[in-house]
C-alpha cells in the first residue's frame, strides 16, 4: 500500500491570509490588541504553536491553560466567516484536484492529510476548497489537536492511515518542517515549490516540484 499525506495549506490551496487575519481579530476582540498575528511566520507550524507565539509576542505571557483552546475555537468561527465571504482570495492550487482523483483511482493507494491546522479548521478549509470531498478527515489524518508538534502530528497520520510493514507513506508538503516530520517517521517527502520556501531549501526530499501536476509523473516513475 502507498499512503500519500498531504498538508494542506500552500499545497493544496491558500487561504490568502485569512487565517492570519482571523486570529488578529479573536486577538483584538479578546485581549484588545492589534496585529497580533504581524512577524509571525505560520508557514509548516501548528495552530497551537502559532498561538503560543502570538502570545508571547503580542501579550509578554504564555498562556493559561485552556487559553490556546478558547482561542482556536474562537478563530475557527472567525475563519469560517472570512472564507465564506466574497471578498474571500482563497485559490486551490493548479493541479490539486485533478492529483487527488487521479491518486484515488490508482490501485493500493490511499490519501489523507498532515497538516498542522486543528482538525476543524482542515474541514474548514477544505470544504470552501471544495476539496473535503477526497479525505475522511474524522477517521484519517494528522492535526495540529494532535500535537504542536509535526513530526508527531504525521505519525498520528501514518497510525491512522494503517500503515503496515512493507507499506510506503509519501508527505507532500511546501516546506522544510513537511520534510523533516516525513523523516521522522521514515516516510518519503516530496516537496512543492508553491508555498513560502524556495527550491533550494526543499532540496532534502525525496523529490522537489514545481506543482501538483507534476506529481502524477513521480508516482508512476517511482511505483509503476
Amino acid at each position: 500500500m502507498i499512503h500519500y499525506l498531504f498538508d494542506i495549506d500552500g499545497t493544496l490551496m491558500r487561504a490568502g491570509g485569512a487565517g492570519a487575519r482571523s486570529l488578529a481579530a479573536v486577538m483584538r476582540a479578546r485581549y484588545g490588541v492589534d496585529d497580533a498575528a504581524r512577524g509571525v511566520n505560520a508557514a509548516g507550524r501548528t495552530d497551537p504553536s502559532i498561538v503560543d507565539e502570538i502570545f508571547a509576542k503580542a501579550l509578554g505571557r504564555r498562556p493559561e491553560p485552556g487559553e490556546v483552546d478558547a482561542v482556536i475555537a474562537a478563530y475557527l468561527a472567525e475563519l469560517d466567516r472570512a472564507l465564506a465571504a466574497t471578498t474571500s482570495t482563497l485559490r486551490v492550487l493548479p493541479g490539486a484536484g485533478d492529483i487527488l482523483v487521479w491518486l484515488a483511482g490508482c490501485a493500493g493507494t490511499t490519501l489523507a492529510v498532515a497538516t498542522g491546522n486543528v482538525r476543524d479548521g482542515a474541514r474548514i478549509k477544505l470544504r470552501h476548497a471544495r476539496l473535503d470531498a477526497h479525505f475522511d478527515l474524522d477517521r484519517t489524518g494528522g492535526y495540529g489537536c494532535d500535537s504542536a508538534i509535526r513530526a508527531e502530528l504525521v505519525a498520528r497520520a501514518v497510525e491512522r492511515a494503517g500503515a503496515a510493514a512493507g507499506d510506503t507513506v509519501v508527505v507532500v508538503g511546501d516546506t522544510v518542517h513537511d520534510i523533516s516530520a516525513a523523516r521522522a517517521v521514515g516516510a518519503l517527502c516530496v516537496a512543492v515549490t508553491t508555498g513560502s520556501d524556495r527550491a533550494e531549501a526543499l532540496a532534502g526530499a525525496d523529490a522537489v516540484i514545481d506543482g501538483l501536476d507534476e506529481l502524477r509523473a513521480w508516482h508512476t516513475a517511482r511505483f509503476a
